[in-house]
């Protein structure tokens, strides 16, 4: 028989009573996630107590050629080989979500495969892989952290990104994530994740004062600014800006041209490239409390000083500088009027680029929280806030950060959502027919502030066909743009007098290729078994605990029930059902699981004997009649 537990009202521990919700933030150095315990946010370790996880993957192939198997490694043992086996080992991978082959303009030291206007794919010892696919491998590592440290199944995630990703960016990491088997409960701007953690959507929250708060987020290969106000309990962005490929990678290529020109060296391998990378990461670590740092390079020693460095990187914080000048304008604000500067991002760390933040706002950053925890550490309390388990914050309204806009005739843009609108946002506008007779439409939506097609960015294409046939200019076609909380896009059509209607939700043409989503659902039915037992074992593993729970409590409350022999039986299996859990094996589970209910069962009996026996105490027969 087994044994139920019944908690007093409102105190329960059970599982379902707290929805397990995680926020994650999927950076280009590293990845976290975090969730709320005990109404506060902490970030989950792995097995080793290792917080951070490096976004980094390696593929590769074990066993004889007869019968190899693909081995996917994530994180720290990825990047132990980053060196010696390159090709293979994929950093920085956020920096190509969502962009096309012609797109990527920066230096990176892949073979990029696939069409011009296709999102690009890398060819691995596993076969090609592309950017999505790759940040899901590290999305499910994280995943399988949070379960086994949270003891059951996410019910969702909020994931960050940043303010500046564009609608391919945001879509790509929303189907990284369906493919790592996490239901995304928003995406979530950086500098908005950064704010909620340091509490500033709670300051004055009754006040009718508005506060200004800038958030200079400075990370390993994106960078933005957003500029937010709170009023009245409405936590909203004003203005955002950055720039998708300003980080600190950038930082740590400045350091290997300097190597280079201080060692007359050039065009490197692959693996030598790697290896000035990460001389030029951990230099670039040092100097942030060194004076100076010696480097051996070819076997040439060299120091790279803190005054030469700050040279070096002086014209990238300068850029950032200049966009956080452009987003206060654009929030019409000036530097006067913020009442709080936060530091975000690993990057921040740089004592010269805390000094010219500083300098530029006129007062002391925030910088209390780890910068490389605060993003995830937000993402946490709002994911529990989604979930119902938390107070509601403050509401939280984002903007978008480029203007959406269609091609009209001539190769112009009409804008019909500007940067920086609040978000939800619905904005429609009529156009019209260009010919006599024309009975269908391309619409072609287009992302940027460029006033012609050729100088934006190509969302997709559309067409409504049906229009009754009219003179030109007679046709109402009256258009919709549709921008949700996660800052993703819809698009429909409809021509007025007949009601004929085509839509299009805003998947980007440089998305996935037809051969990419058809081998990513292939490899999903592949891995469906894993997924099943992962989810079964960590099932288990929740119902064990809980019974055990139970059971011990019981043993203390009816000791006298039992032997000493009887007790001592119980305790060995308790004890060996414990060590099985700890084996992430379910058959080991089950097995002892079924050892312990031979010594349990007989003991619940007893105890239900004693409590009928106690409910009928003082009663007699003709008391039931």
């Amino acid at each position: 028989m087994a044994l139920l537990q019944i908690a007093e009202p409102g105190q329960t521990t059970a599982p379902h009573q707290h929805r397990l919700a995680v926020g994650i933030d999927l950076g280009t150095t590293h990845s976290l996630v975090a969730t709320v315990r005990s109404g506060r946010p902490a970030i989950l370790a792995d097995e080793n107590g290792v917080l951070l996880l490096p976004s980094v993957v390696h593929y590769q192939l074990t066993g004889n050629d007869d019968n190899l198997t693909p081995q996917t490694v994530v994180g720290h043992k990825a990047l132990d080989v980053a060196v010696s086996d390159p090709t293979n080992t994929l950093i920085s991978v956020k920096r190509f979500m969502g962009r096309s082959k012609n797109d990527i303009k920066f230096d990176h030291p892949y073979e990029l495969i696939g069409q011009a206007d296709e999102m690009p794919a890398f060819m691995t010892a596993q076969g090609r892989k592309t950017p999505i696919e790759v940040s899901a491998d590290i999305l499910k590592t994280l995943r399988i952290r949070a379960e086994k440290a949270l003891g059951g199944e996410l019910i969702g995630a909020v994931i960050t990104v940043p303010a500046y990703f564009d609608e391919a960016q945001r879509q790509a990491t929303r189907e990284a994530a369906q493919h790592a088997g996490i239901n995304v409960l928003r995406l979530l701007n950086e500098p908005t994740a950064a704010a909620i953690a340091y509490g500033l959507d709670h300051i004055d929250h009754e006040s009718n004062e508005e506060r200004i708060q800038v958030i200079y987020d400075f990370g390993g290969g994106t960078f933005d600014v957003s500029v937010l106000r709170l009023s009245k309990g409405v936590f909203e962005v004003l203005a955002t800006g950055g720039h998708t490929a300003l980080g600190g990678d950038d930082i740590d290529r400045l350091i290997v041209a300097w190597f280079n020109e201080q060692t007359g060296q050039a065009n490197s391998s692959p693996a030598e490239q790697q290896a000035l990378l990460k001389a030029a990461r951990q230099a670039k670590e040092a100097l942030s409390t060194q004076e100076n740092v010696t480097v051996t390079i070819n076997e040439k020693p060299l120091t790279l000083s803190v005054t030469t460095f700050e040279e070096l990187v002086k014209p990238l914080i300068d850029r950032t500088l200049a966009v956080c000048k452009r987003v206060l304008r654009d929030a019409k604000r000036k530097v006067s009027d913020v009442d709080a500067v936060v530091l975000v991002g690993g990057s921040t760390r740089i004592p010269a680029i805390q000094r010219s933040v500083e300098e530029l706002f006129q007062r002391t950053p925030l910088s209390t929280l780890d910068p490389d925890q605060v993003v995830a550490l937000g993402a946490a309390i709002s994911a529990d806030q989604l979930v119902g388990n938390g107070k509601d914050g403050a509401l939280l309204l984002d903007v978008t950060p480029l203007s959406l806009g269609l091609e009209t005739m001539g190769g112009l843009v009409e804008r019909l959502i500007p940067r920086n609108s609040p978000i939800p946002i619905v904005r429609q506008q009529e156009f019209t027919t260009y010919k006599d007779g024309q009975t269908a439409m391309l619409i072609h939506v287009l992302q940027g502030e460029r006033e012609t097609v050729e100088h934006n960015r190509s969302l997709g294409r559309f067409e409504l066909r049906g229009i009754p046939p009219m003179m030109a200019g007679a046709a109402r076609i009256m258009v919709s743009f549709q921008i949700d909380a996660d800052g993703l896009l819809s698009v429909s059509a409809r021509e007025t007098t007949t009601g004929i209607q085509s839509d299009i939700v805003i998947k980007p043409s440089y998305g996935l290729s037809h051969i990419d989503a058809e081998r990513f659902l292939t490899e999903s039915f592949k891995n469906a078994q894993e997924d099943k037992d992962l989810r079964n074992l960590l099932e288990a593993k929740v119902e064990v605990e809980r019974e055990l729970m139970a059971l011990e409590q019981a043993i203390i409350q009816d000791q006298d029930l039992l032997t000493q022999e009887e007790r001592d039986s119980l305790h060995v299996s308790i004890a060996i059902l414990k060590d099985a859990l700890n084996t992430d094996q379910l058959a080991n589970i089950q097995a002892a699981t079924v050892q312990l209910k031979t010594h349990s069962d007989g003991f619940a009996a007893m105890r239900m004997n004693r409590s009928v026996s106690k409910a009928l105490k003082g009663t007699s027969l003709t008391d039931w009649r």
